[in-house]
């Protein structure tokens, strides 16, 4: 096992923020002038701008030189807690983003075009949709794939907006006003189904195998049920093997089943949604499919799914392929709507489109044996550490991708909880782990997520650093609490949620000044 290096210390700058630097007359970029031609045909630009949004004033912004500008950044990032090296940002399946596929979407053939150009001029942002519309539908067995979605929860949105408007039109959607899920199912699925009007059903889990049991969705299924919404694997990576009959029951209920693919990259090859007995499906593309994630709220795409009868309720407009000419298609009836401008974020698509033609089924088959191998290889290490524990210990198979663990007991016998050992990680140069999503059901959660990216060396590391700090927190536990020691930005002093202690724009920032 490898030993975590002592000697990693994050670079400190001594840097203002960027609104209190520049210079009188600086300039990053000289914009050009219009031609004479230009200002004679349209006149000044100002002239455009009505008179209601002009600025009174100039804005107050810092003038500065494109190489200070990238120093400044630079510098910042250089002060990141741990960022530089091994992350196992555990259920978001952090993939590296190949320099290829970004040099791809960023030619001017991806950067230049706009969405309400001439279909004649999109052709080729058209052709590559539907080209990872196929590769969806390969992967799922669903008919059609749509790219609007923002997100996993914008494309669960997606599928409890497709459900509403499919009972609408069966005349049923008064009676079946109920959508179930499971406790350990993304959030996502009951706030956006509650969110579409919906009431919502939670199924808790059976302790023994660590998914609820057959005897609680048939509890909760009636001919109130609308929908089943479910991730499986789950974020503890417990796959439940009855997957199949969970659908029938649902289906025969009348309902629909909506498989949610967050956690797809331990079953990529392995499975598919439409042979289990789903209606939809959604897959995220800034995760499984090698486009970055760029934290939360970044470019994303949640891809929606689903079979020809649920088809004509997609958003519109979708991609569709005549012969050799690809179309937008907006004559859809029946269609839900817009759930987001345009048809996605493309530069996303293309990223994992070029992702998925790399890899082929032949590399996704191989990505997703060595996340597997690599999850159940870390266990072994992380539960030889003191304090360390599994979820659902009475569920004893092998966890697919992801395991969750807890510090609970770490915490009982030190006073050292899950969030000191984070602030801790940081201080050996590796990003802090991942905790969990909410609900909370296991105390003090981490959930590491090795993907198929790492090396067994970098795995024996990041295992080596939780063992280290394990040994602080039993026998030095201050050492722990108040880490981070090694970082540009020791541990905070009060809490964010006093607005004396932070400031998020420039005005706050100066009142903050001032009252001092």
């Amino acid at each position: 096992m490898n030993k975590p290096v002592k000697e990693y210390h994050a670079p400190v700058w001594n840097e203002p923020i960027i609104m209190e630097m520049g210079y009188p007359g600086r300039r990053g970029v000289l914009i050009p002038q219009a031609e004479e031609g230009v200002r004679a045909a349209v006149g000044s630009g100002a002239d455009l701008v009505p008179a209601a949004v002009r600025r009174k004033a100039r804005p107050a912004l810092p003038e500065m030189s494109e190489p200070e500008v990238l120093y400044h950044y630079l510098r910042l990032s250089q002060q990141t807690l741990g960022m530089m090296n091994i992350s196992l940002f555990g259920t978001c399946t952090m993939k590296y983003n190949a320099q290829v596929n970004e040099a791809v979407a960023w030619r001017p053939e991806v950067t230049h075009v706009h969405p309400l150009q001439d279909e004649d001029t999109l052709q080729g942002a058209l052709e590559i949709v539907w080209g990872m519309d196929a590769i969806l539908r390969e992967l799922s067995g669903m008919d059609q794939f749509v790219f609007q979605a923002g997100g996993g929860a914008d494309a669960a949105y997606t599928s409890a907006a497709v459900t509403r408007a499919y009972h609408a039109a069966r005349g049923e959607l008064e009676q079946r006003n109920e959508i179930i899920t499971t406790i350990q199912t993304h959030p996502s699925s009951a706030a956006t189904a509650a969110a579409a009007g919906f009431k919502v059903i939670t199924l808790m889990i059976d302790e023994e195998t660590g998914y609820p049991s057959l005897a609680s969705l048939k509890a909760a299924v009636s001919q109130r049920t609308a929908a089943l919404m479910v991730n499986n694997p789950d974020d503890m990576g417990v796959y439940n093997p009855e997957i199949r009959e969970w659908t029938r029951i649902v289906r025969e209920a009348g309902g629909l089943s909506f498989y949610d693919h967050a956690n797809f990259n331990g079953v990529m090859t392995r499975l598919r949604a439409r042979e289990l007995g789903f209606d939809a499906c959604m897959f995220m593309l800034h995760k499984t499919f090698g486009a970055p994630k760029s934290g939360v709220g970044g470019p994303a795409v949640g891809a929606y799914g689903c079979s020809a009868e649920l088809a004509p309720f997609m958003p519109r407009p979708v991609v569709v392929r005549d012969g050799e000419r690809y179309r937008l298609d907006h004559d859809r009836p029946l269609s839900i709507g817009k759930i987001r401008e345009f048809w996605g974020n493309v530069p996303v698509i293309i990223k994992a489109y070029a992702w998925a033609r790399a890899m082929g089924a032949d590399g996704m088959a191989e990505a997703a044996d060595i996340s597997v191998l690599a999850n159940n290889y870390m266990e072994k290490g992380l539960l030889a550490i003191r304090g360390v524990t599994r979820s659902h210990p009475g569920h004893t198979t092998p966890r697919l991708e992801m395991t969750r663990y807890s510090l609970q007991q770490m915490k009982e016998e030190t006073g050292v909880d899950a969030h000191d050992v984070q602030n801790r990680m940081s201080d050996f140069g590796i990003d802090p782990m991942w905790s969990s999503h909410h609900p909370w059901l296991i105390p003090e959660p981490f959930t590491p997520e090795a993907g198929e990216m790492y090396g067994k060396e970098a795995l024996d590391t990041w295992i080596a650093v939780l063992a280290q700090i394990s040994d602080e927190a039993y026998s030095n536990p201050e050492l722990v609490k108040t880490a981070p020691h090694n970082g540009a930005i020791h541990r905070l002093k009060g809490h964010l949620d006093d607005p004396s202690q932070w400031a998020m724009t420039w005005r706050a920032w100066k009142r903050k000044r001032q009252a001092r």
